[in-house]
Formats: structure tokens, C-alpha cells, sequence
């Protein structure tokens, strides 16, 4: 199975990316960092989503703003298989990484 960075992306402006898939049979432990390269703030959402495009539901994070040259983590997530990390931001000054442990399930 396998650790360390299980996806990156730097997303198109204002569309939903998924970032990261667990795969059938796994259970994952995930970090999710988003880090704003540009000089203003960016709007993003995290989902944790059983489609490409998240439900009401399914979001962590809405709209929740990340200033100029900062970053947003969250940490500790545990998914089951096939679960999608959705993300979505404002700008396409973004950079986001999902990093962790898959083990069977």
C-alpha cells in the first residue's frame, strides 16, 4: 500500500479537482494542504465526496479564505475506499497536496 504524497494538483480556477481516490479495499489516513502562492486571497472548498462533484454534505471546508502566501491544513482524515478528495478555489494561484497512509481494508 502506499504513503507519503498520494496526490497533488494546482487546480484550475473555480472548478472542482479531485485531488485524491482511495482505492477500492484501502483505508486512508490523509493530510490535505492548500497553500496560496499568489499576492490575495483565495476562496477554496474541500470536500470529502463519493462523486467528482460533492454534495451539500460532503464539504469540510466552504469558502474559507486562505490569504496571500498562506497555507490550509487539515490533518488526521480517515476515508474508506473509493472516497474522493474534491477540491475548489478561487484562484488558480493554488497548490494543494494529500498526504498519508492507505492500508487494506
Amino acid at each position: 500500500m502506499a504513503s507519503g504524497i498520494l496526490g497533488q494538483a494546482a487546480p484550475t480556477a473555480t472548478t472542482n479537482t479531485t485531488i485524491y481516490t482511495v482505492p477500492a479495499s484501502t483505508v486512508s489516513v490523509v493530510n490535505i494542504s492548500i497553500v496560496n502562492r499568489g499576492g490575495s486571497a483565495a476562496t477554496v472548498r474541500v470536500a470529502l465526496s463519493a462523486t467528482a462533484t460533492p454534495s451539500d454534505d460532503e464539504y469540510i471546508e466552504y469558502n474559507t479564505s486562505v490569504g496571500a502566501t498562506s497555507v490550509l491544513e487539515r490533518t488526521g482524515l480517515v476515508l474508506d475506499e473509493t472516497k474522493n478528495v474534491v477540491v475548489y478555489a478561487s484562484s488558480a494561484d493554488t497548490s494543494v497536496s494529500v498526504y498519508g497512509l492507505e492500508s487494506a481494508a
